[in-house]
């Protein structure tokens, strides 16, 4: 369970790394291109990057300190 967690969370942060590179480098917002811009849909998804993101430093962190220990 925490391997499927964290796996998921990496890869919805690299979905959020991928879209904000293409939104610096060809000002083209994959998300709102895909699910409308601010609907509902979109604001789901940047939710759950966001979280994700918060998920993934947490519980890198936490695997981090844990191989610290081995």
């Amino acid at each position: 369970m925490y391997n499927a967690i964290k796996y998921t969370a990496y890869v919805l942060v690299l979905i959020g790394a991928i879209n904000w590179g293409l939104v610096g480098l060809f000002d083209f917002n994959l998300v709102a291109f895909l699910f409308n811009d601010y609907s509902v849909a979109s604001r789901i998804i940047y939710s759950l990057i966001g979280i994700s993101a918060i998920v993934a430093l947490v519980m890198g962190g936490i695997s981090c300190r844990h191989d610290q220990d081995i």
